[in-house]
């Protein structure tokens, strides 16, 4: 089984420590050496210029199956060029009243390396990454293209 760290880091600062007014920024820290700023979603009181853990969720999914589209890609010798994804996540309330990230749709726009592959090829392979994507595999939000 393969393991996957990373460290949160979180300090007070002068703000008082109250529900409305702590600091809710914190970093990202990984094993292969980068950092990341971070904070809560500006809706909680977050930092709007870092990342929050509901962009990077979002993120993390997208990222996922870009990787696994490239390698089934690669494998049937289709050559990507360029892959660009504007991902978008929803909040909202679960089942059970919960609040969730209930949807995640993805945007993948594709460029290739000579004509692109037919439309049934190219369902077939975001088909594939999806049943093969490991972060889609771990979670029980819903995943769409648009």
């Amino acid at each position: 089984m393969a393991s996957h760290k990373a460290t949160v880091r979180w300090q007070a600062d002068e703000s008082e420590f109250k529900p409305a007014s702590y600091n809710r920024d914190h970093r990202w820290e990984f094993e292969g050496g980068q950092s990341l700023g971070a904070s809560a979603a500006p809706a909680y009181k977050g930092n709007p210029a870092l990342v929050d853990p509901e962009e990077a969720f979002t993120a993390s999914l997208a990222s996922c199956h870009m990787l696994t589209f490239l390698y089934l890609a690669a494998v049937k010798g289709i050559v990507v060029t360029a892959y660009t994804d504007q991902a978008e996540g929803f909040i909202g309330k679960n089942e059970q009243g919960r609040v969730a990230v209930l949807k995640v749709v993805l945007r993948p726009r594709i460029e290739f390396d000579g004509p692109a592959p037919d439309a049934a090829t190219l369902s077939d392979l975001h088909h594939r990454a999806h049943e093969n994507c490991f972060i889609a595999n771990s979670v029980i939000t819903k995943i769409e293209f648009g």
